[in-house]
């Protein structure tokens, strides 16, 4: 099971048989304390991206050398922006949860690019994952594989096209059976599902969306099949995560193994 509520801090651990999601806004102005997470905890920040703020100056001071080359690669000034004050705001809840120093925190990345803490024994028991879409960002952090994503939703293509290419024959199926006034919707709800689901377990795009399922009704996030071990659904949890109007975001958390 999992409950979600959406307050600053957990004081109490969760129930033993529950995963437990608090939902946090990220606020520039003040300050973040020191943050525990307990074994059955899972955060999620929720941050606007405000590409001219005074903040980013000191943000940027917080990257490594990669990461502001990486920054310098940018042709837009806005996405330069983006990515030092998505970034710069990682390392700092990392630290908030590890009591380190941001700006002494390393990355290292899998063959899929995925970014992990490589400091210590310590660092890498904590997992995180970030998401942004359209000047909002998500971040997650868990002691178990999780993922998320957050997509701004738009009515300007073919959504029944890209579904039939990417999505499994039941998604299809159900996309196709969605009225079309609620068939974008439907869209990106199936897909933030997806994405979660193959960020969490480090393989992104390069994993074949076609072999696992995912509900697309409103509130009822689930991976319904996996394919070929039919047990791997039982494994995750998916959960819609509360947005402002015109985003739609997903969470996918890993249950114990011997569930």
């Amino acid at each position: 099971m999992l409950a979600v509520r959406d307050e600053r801090n957990l004081a109490m651990a969760a129930p033993a048989n529950e995963l437990e999601v608090a939902i946090h806004n990220w606020r520039s102005d003040s300050g973040i304390s020191p943050l525990a997470l307990g074994e059955r905890h899972v955060h999620v920040w929720q941050s606007a991206i405000e590409t001219s703020s005074p903040e980013n100056a000191r943000l940027q001071d917080l990257l490594s050398s990669d990461e502001r080359e990486r920054a310098a690669r940018f042709h837009f000034e806005k996405d330069r922006s983006a990515y030092i004050v998505s970034r710069g705001r990682l390392r700092i809840l990392l630290g908030a949860y590890l009591g380190a120093s941001p700006a002494e925190l390393q990355f290292v990345y899998s063959k899929y690019g995925k970014p992990s803490l490589g400091n210590s024994t310590q660092h890498a028991s904590l997992s995180f994952n970030v998401s942004h879409s359209a000047g909002l960002v998500l971040y997650a952090f868990a002691k178990r594989r999780v993922g998320v994503d957050v997509e701004h939703v738009r009515n300007n293509f073919d959504a029944g096209q890209i579904a039939e290419r990417f999505f499994s024959e039941a998604e299809k199926i159900a996309l196709r059976t969605t009225a079309q006034a609620q068939r974008h919707q439907a869209f990106f709800r199936c897909w933030t599902r997806k994405e979660a689901y193959i960020k969490a377990i480090g393989e992104g795009l390069s994993h074949p969306l076609h072999q696992f399922d995912v509900s697309l009704d409103a509130g009822s996030a689930a991976i319904l099949g996996s394919r070929p071990d039919a047990a791997e659904a039982k494994r995750w949890l998916l959960r819609d995560i509360p947005l402002p109007a015109d985003y739609i975001g997903a969470l996918a958390v890993e249950m114990d193994r011997n569930q």
